[in-house]
């Protein structure tokens, strides 16, 4: 039930329901006018709390990372890497496919916000304390995989409009890589771990 739907008084506007908003309708088909009809307040609402609608999509994009669990890394040695590697990879395929327009904000460092910066630093140091990785291997090895898995999959995922599923595990909840790419994707991993020992 949308907001303009609801009996009674409206429940105080607040970033958080703003971002939810969001996230139902999908960050390809944000709008303002789309956003205040879902929560059925007006559109001069909304810019008490967001400049515009660059700013609205960023907090929508920022909160889809924020709430996405990311597989935890066991303590294990350098060959236990690849093991955990292959979640990860599968968990950034499973981020962009459940959440259509989230690619460029992970891509591009001008749309990467300040708290998913913390949050990928704080996941690189995991990284790097479960395999006595130091941080510059950590951060190039995960941003290696991210990156390539999230432009893969952002370049060959049907581009739904559908609405975000309920979950934000990182369990797959969504079809695994697609079959003619998963050997790309190990190809990668395996080259990246070759290379570690050179950063």
């Amino acid at each position: 039930m949308t907001g303009s739907n609801r009996r009674g008084r409206p429940a105080t506007l607040t970033l958080e329901r703003l971002a939810d908003a969001g996230i139902r309708i999908g960050l390809p088909n944000i709008t303002m006018v789309a956003i205040a009809a879902e929560l059925g307040v007006s559109q001069v609402a909304l810019y008490k709390h967001v400049s515009g609608l660059d700013a609205l999509k960023t907090l929508v994009a920022e909160e889809i990372f924020l709430r996405w669990l990311l597989p935890i890394p066991p303590r294990g040695d350098r060959a236990d890497l690849k093991a955990y590697l292959t979640p990860f990879s599968l968990s950034m395929w499973n981020l962009v496919e459940a959440h259509a327009g989230i690619a460029p904000y992970m891509l591009r460092r001008d749309m990467i916000t300040e708290k998913m910066m913390a949050k990928i630093a704080a996941h690189q140091r995991l990284v790097a304390d479960a395999f006595d990785l130091t941080m510059r291997q950590s951060i190039w090895l995960l941003f290696t995989v991210a990156y390539h898995c999230v432009a893969i999959a952002d370049t060959v995922l049907p581009k739904s409009t559908l609405e975000a599923p309920e979950t934000t595990s990182d369990v797959p909840s969504h079809r695994p890589i697609d079959a003619d790419h998963v050997q790309g994707v190990d190809a990668l991993i395996v080259g990246a771990l070759a290379l570690l020992d050179t950063i």
